[in-house]
């Protein structure tokens, strides 16, 4: 068995560095989504505007993630996963040091919008899709731990992000964090470079038609919606002010 061959095959020990990867991309991606929340105060303080006016370019952000993650997951479908994390690697920078430099609210909203829709969304979808490609016995954890790099960065990034709001202040930081993730997430697409093996389902489809849940596939996705949605702004919504709320 030659080397190249071994490697593409599940389970491998490429395989798992790819989570790591994966890993490692999610956690650094997360910025866009949380980087947001902690400058709230002081974006709302420079710009002389309401709470909930300050709240608007989350809205934004998270907007833009919803629906990047379907562009995104297309531009994987059709291209490989590594388009993706290098389109969102070019655009969080630049969305990044465009954020640090905004005059305004609707300036710095736009901004967010471009670091949700082709920035931290490039990451989630494509990448938690791609890392079920690759592991057959351990595909439930290895799935979790992609996933969980989203949160990760929700733990690691807000003390960051502070720590130098107070040492250089939120614009600085903002375009430090831009340059960080394109000279991050640059090289380490190249890691995901390789093309997914291609799996025998055949078995597992087979399982799950002796499973069925009496209702029709896309009730049950337009059922996945809903929860899904549900689920993300009852999350949200605590998650932009809490930061704000605790400050005050």
């Amino acid at each position: 068995m030659s080397v190249a061959f071994a490697q593409s095959t599940p389970e491998s020990a490429y395989a798992w560095t790819r989570l790591l990867t994966s890993l490692a991309l999610m956690t650094i991606s997360g910025v866009g989504m949380y980087a947001v929340a902690v400058a709230l105060p002081v974006v709302q303080a420079e710009f002389g505007i309401t709470r909930s006016d300050a709240s608007l370019p989350y809205a934004a952000t998270l907007i833009g993630f919803g629906l990047g993650g379907i562009l995104m997951g297309r531009i994987s479908d059709r291209f490989g996963v590594m388009a993706p994390i290098l389109i969102g690697a070019v655009c969080l920078g630049l969305g990044f040091t465009a954020a640090g430099a905004s005059g305004g609210l609707w300036q710095f909203a736009l901004a967010q919008l471009l670091i949700g829709l082709l920035g931290t969304s490039s990451a989630f979808a494509p990448l938690v899709a791609d890392t079920s490609m690759w592991f057959t016995r351990r595909r439930g954890i290895a799935v979790a731990i992609c996933a969980s790099g989203n949160y990760l960065g929700g733990a690691v990034w807000p003390p960051v992000l502070q720590h130098y709001f107070d040492a250089v202040g939120w614009r600085a930081t903002f375009t430090g964090v831009g340059l960080f993730c394109a000279a991050t997430m640059i090289p380490l697409a190249f890691v995901l470079r390789r093309k997914p093996p291609v799996l025998d389902l055949s078995g597992e489809i087979k399982s799950d038609a002796r499973k069925k849940i009496g209702i029709p596939p896309n009730t049950l996705f337009a059922l996945l919606c809903v929860a899904g949605v549900g689920c993300c702004v009852a999350m949200s919504m605590p998650q932009v002010h809490i930061v704000a709320y605790c400050g005050d």
